[in-house]
């Protein structure tokens, strides 16, 4: 089982890893936008979440406008209270946006919609597709009411330098369905491999 204290450790050092990574490559944005664009697939009924960047995560903004631009409708998570599953609101490029929980941009007057495909943000990920996050369990709990609902799928948007050998996981942790990195796609059929 893991302990709180094997997560908040594996935490910092994974801080350290994508403020570094984040330095270090200025054109990842652009290529994690290429990968995603060339191996996920969105159909015209999907419904497309991404974050809005704080603190060193991988940008989703090059994405998310290159979505917008194909008629894909977006919606950015928001936090509504502790322990509870996300909300999630329509988004445009240019839509007026207000600071919410943690500092992160929501729109102020976007819709509520139901996401098919969320795009998530994290601190590490491994080869198994497990994600480790800022401990708030908010992707896990969202993730674990729309799979119940019927069709969600869950891709994390990383750093290549984001891989770890093995991401702390509890009984509550949702599996990804893959992660998209500047470097190409880690799907479940690689898992699945063996990969």
């Amino acid at each position: 089982m893991t302990s709180p204290e094997d997560k908040n450790a594996a935490r910092k050092a994974a801080k350290a890893r994508r403020k570094a990574a984040q330095a270090a490559r200025p054109d990842a944005a652009r290529q994690a936008m290429a990968v995603f664009l060339d191996t996920v697939p969105v159909g015209a009924d999907d419904v497309v979440s991404a974050y809005r960047p704080i603190f060193s995560e991988l940008d989703p903004t090059p994405l998310m406008e290159a979505l917008h631009g194909r008629g894909i409708r977006l919606c950015v998570p928001v936090i509504i209270g502790e322990a509870q599953p996300l909300a999630f609101r329509e988004w445009t490029p240019g839509a007026r946006m207000e600071t919410g929980a943690f500092g992160a941009e929501i729109p102020v007057d976007g819709a509520e919609v139901v996401p098919t495909l969320l795009i998530a943000p994290m601190l590490a990920f491994d080869r198994a597709l497990w994600r480790l996050g800022y401990g708030g369990g908010f992707y896990d709990r969202t993730l674990e009411g729309l799979r119940a609902r019927g069709r969600a799928r869950a891709f994390g948007y990383a750093y290549v330098e984001q891989e770890v050998e093995a991401v702390p996981v509890e009984p509550t942790d949702q599996r990804l369905d893959g992660v998209v990195t500047p470097g190409g796609l880690i799907d479940g059929r690689q898992r699945a491999r063996g990969a």
